[in-house]
């Protein structure tokens, strides 16, 4: 008992050096401060209150080392308690995802962005600013949002330039692509270097070369080709060539007869004389079918003067002009009744082009008859 009492007056006395000197030191604390007693104040002390040096007593001790602990401990659990409020109530984006399209491979060894798509990777994320690029041997496919897909070929690069609710839009800057899009008319948007590609509820091809000139082929539905207000429209079973610097050229069913799909070149991006011009539309007009109304009446805008005449009267012996129609109308380029006449093609309703160019970012199309063929694609996909 008595050497548990010394031991304990020796604690004490030592606790008491550590207050304010007295007692005696641990061997410890003594070592410790004639290793720091280079660095000991030599100046004269401030003069504080005698209050700041009184003693504390016993109670003054207990409470210290009895609240400590407790005060320690109160500051992690509110510490704890904040940093729950904060995981509980912030709104976060959903676990696992980021923005951007879904890409997965097909075959060989895709870029997406700078992350290379092997075989134990078979997908990625195209964000917006980032290409997809496809050597000679890979192919790949992009989940536009959810309202279509993207079959990209070998030997391409595509950009993700825009994914919002009312447009997604990419930049085929060579390549090939195959669309197949189930969205409202104008939703889905592709710049080429020489002209846009907009959908109006289809699935076509599109093929751009290293000189900028491109192709599109229209399996379904129909596409709206443009540049600086020089229109194309193409049908299911029609295509349009498109040329850096002039734009899209004049649409043709694919079946058309080759002397007419020749001629056409001539037309469009030719510089031929006024002769070999003249001939070269002789040529379109007499091959023309009932069903290559399309291309006249593309070529009634792209023709002036009496080659315009020639057009519009071979146009009128196909497919007679609607009422409301005139042929002075149509010679001065009346867009309503242009309009009218297109309509009677029965290729797709004029309107939905017409609105997507007048709010390219709005909201829903009007109802077309082009909605059973976005429903059809959508099924067999």
């Amino acid at each position: 008992m008595k050497g548990g009492e010394a031991m304990s007056k020796s604690i004490e006395e030592r606790n008491e050096y550590l207050w304010d000197g007295t007692g005696e030191p641990d061997p410890e604390v003594a070592r410790l401060e004639e290793a720091l007693a280079q660095f000991r104040h030599a100046d004269r002390l401030p003069e504080f209150p005698e209050a700041l040096f009184a003693k504390p007593s016993v109670i003054d001790r207990f409470f210290r080392l009895l609240w400590a602990p407790r005060l320690a401990a109160t500051a992690l659990t509110v510490l704890a308690a904040t940093a729950c409020a904060i995981l509980l109530f912030v709104p976060k984006s959903p676990t696992g995802t980021r923005p951007g399209w879904d890409v997965a491979r097909i075959e060989g060894t895709p870029l997406v962005g700078t992350k290379w798509m092997g075989g134990a990777d078979p997908k990625a994320k195209l964000e917006v600013g980032e290409a997809l690029v496809t050597n000679g041997d890979s192919r790949a496919t992009i989940a536009v949002a959810d309202i279509g897909e993207v079959e990209v070929e070998p030997g391409s690069r595509v950009r993700l330039v825009q994914s919002s609710d009312k447009r997604k839009r990419i930049a085929l800057d060579r390549g090939t692509i195959h669309a197949a899009i189930w969205a409202p008319p104008g939703e889905f948007v592709v710049d080429t270097p020489s002209a846009v590609a907009v959908d109006l509820g289809c699935a076509y091809t599109l093929h751009v070369g290293p000189d900028g000139s491109g192709l599109l082929r229209t399996t379904l539905g129909w596409v709206g080709f443009h540049l600086n207000g020089r229109d194309s429209f193409i049908p299911a079973g029609a295509m349009c060539p498109t040329r850096a610097g002039t734009g899209p050229g004049t649409p043709y069913f694919e079946d058309a007869p080759e002397p007419l799909r020749e001629a056409l070149k001539t037309l469009d991006f030719g510089t031929a004389s006024a002769e070999s011009r003249s001939e070269a539309l002789r040529t379109v007009l007499s091959q023309a079918r009932k069903k290559d109304a399309l291309t006249l009446w593309h070529l009634l805008s792209r023709t002036q003067g009496e080659e315009r005449e020639r057009v519009c009267k071979r146009f009128a012996e196909l497919v007679p002009p609607p009422a409301g129609v005139t042929r002075d109308g149509v010679l001065r380029l009346d867009q309503p009744m242009l309009d009218l006449w297109w309509n009677a093609l029965d290729l797709g309703d004029i309107s939905i082009w017409r609105f997507w160019e007048q709010t390219p970012a709005s909201g829903a199309m009007p109802a077309v008859k082009q909605e059973k063929d976005r429903a059809t694609l959508k099924k067999a996909r």
